[in-house]
């Protein structure tokens, strides 16, 4: 049976909050801050830990509230330029879907574990969900493979 970890980008992964004046620029439809944002977590140890684990890796991230097409474009090429730069995993699955949209709904595997910052989002998860400032994303890998 394939298992999976999914992660969300914005306020798990990637720190976009902390990017100065990340909502005005975002409600101009500036990609910017997209890219700006840091990782969150050592993400050099989390891949790692994913390679030496052997699950299957996704990213289920929202898009822009309120954006126009264009501007959804340019934050998903804006997602894609931070993941090739700070997230260097295989991934088995990518979705920059629509705000708000569930991320149950687009996961090809229902079941697997999802660390997302939004508590509504995990609950209405089908599988585990883990709230990254809660549960330490490298200590839940780290389990994960000490349980085999």
């Amino acid at each position: 049976m394939k298992k999976i970890i999914y992660f969300d980008m914005d306020g798990t992964i990637a720190d976009l909050y902390n990017v100065e004046n990340w909502l005005p620029k975002l409600q101009n439809e500036d990609a910017s801050p997209y890219l700006e944002a840091q990782p969150m977590v050592n993400l050099e140890k989390v891949t790692e830990l994913l390679n030496i684990l052997g699950w299957e890796v996704g990213i289920i991230s929202w898009l822009a509230k309120n954006s126009t097409k264009a501007y959804k474009q340019s934050v998903r090429k804006a997602k894609k330029e931070w993941l090739a730069r700070h997230f260097n995993v295989k991934l088995s699955e990518t979705h920059f879907v629509q705000y708000g949209t569930r991320k149950d709904y687009v996961a090809k595997l229902k079941n697997g574990i999802l660390f997302d910052d939004d508590a509504e989002v995990r609950a209405n998860w089908r599988g585990i969900a883990i709230d990254p400032q809660e549960n330490c994303i490298i200590e839940t890998l780290e389990n994960l493979i000490a349980a085999g």
